[in-house]
């Protein structure tokens, strides 16, 4: 029976799923690999199944030419911890699980969307300090996203599904920042600049890829064509925004406020950050729902199945 390494534990039933068809070793820590323990993997095992965090980089795979790992299953959808060109140079293919996280995530934006603007987290923290003292007509007086305009920095799946999101169901005016045009099930208009996308916008979403391309797309520049009142949601990868500068605008007040998922030193969340009101945190929440998560690992699984079998890979990246 094939060798199966899975990094992080993962739901009961991705483990037996993968029990059917694999001797399976599972690393029982919820910590990123390191170096030695990646190179291990790629040594003793014939399908690799990591995530993010274990940062497969271009010295992870050198000299592994003769590695008895040809693939490694990514657990998410993003893959820009895992130096892709050099695990094929090594002859090691690389899959992802695209699809299975759409929604979960889109949701999340939608959510973080709602409490920054509507300053929830703010609110919560006062009742739970017992600070309220009761509703009044000017208390807390957030953003009213209904027939506001939701800009989306990239537009593959999940941005399109945050659009739907955005226009039917608060009824906002979407529009979007993409590398090509996009085919889309509802309206949204596409605007020819990053800079034009972040000045006409009441709220900002960012939906791109992680890696050396996107890395700080939003700085300095980009925060400075925002309007005051405006807000930045990122549900993408930490490093999109530098957060050196997005800390600035917000403590100048050069915006309104921000929501983040995800941060450029993860898990690490900057004090600036954490000492604001108008930020709202979350623990990298995308997909943390059971039957996401089962949905990615079965995915993952799928695909390690499909390299066993001789079959295409279900997909590769």
């Amino acid at each position: 029976m094939a060798e199966l390494y899975i990094t992080r534990p993962l739901p009961d039933r991705v483990l037996t799923r993968a029990r059917e068809r694999f001797n399976v070793t599972l690393r029982d820590q919820t910590t990123p690999l390191k170096k030695g323990e990646m190179r291990a993997a790629l040594v003793l095992y014939d399908v690799v199944l990591p995530t993010l965090g274990d940062m497969f980089t271009a010295e992870v795979f050198d000299g592994m030419d003769g590695a008895r790992c040809k693939l490694l299953a990514n657990f998410g959808v993003g893959y820009n911890h895992i130096d892709v060109a050099a695990a094929k140079a090594m002859g090691i293919a690389v899959t992802n699980t695209p699809g299975a996280v759409t929604e979960a995530t889109a949701d999340i934006a939608l959510m973080l969307m709602l409490m920054s603007a509507r300053r929830a987290g703010e609110g919560e923290r006062m009742v739970r300090a017992g600070k309220w003292q009761g509703w009044h007509p000017t208390q807390m007086l957030g953003l009213h996203l209904g027939g506001k305009t939701c800009g989306i920095v990239g537009m593959g799946r999940i941005g399109q599904a945050i659009a739907r999101r955005a226009h039917f169901g608060l009824g906002m005016d979407v529009i979007y920042h993409n590398r090509s045009a996009k085919a889309l099930d509802m309206p949204a208009r596409q605007v020819g600049s990053l800079h034009e996308l972040m000045g006409a916008s009441d709220i900002v979403v960012l939906a791109v890829p992680g890696g050396a391309e996107t890395r700080h797309l939003i700085g300095a520049d980009a925060l400075s064509a925002m309007q005051p009142h405006a807000h930045l949601v990122n549900i993408a990868r930490g490093d999109v925004v530098d957060e050196n500068a997005l800390i600035a605008a917000l403590q100048a007040g050069q915006i309104a406020g921000a929501g983040l998922d995800v941060y450029e030193h993860e898990p690490k969340v900057p004090d600036a950050l954490r000492a604001m009101e108008n930020i709202v945190l979350l623990p990298h929440l995308g997909t943390a729902a059971l039957d996401v998560r089962e949905g990615m690992g079965l995915m993952a699984v799928d695909n390690a199945i499909a390299h066993l079998d001789g079959l295409p890979l279900l997909n590769p990246v």
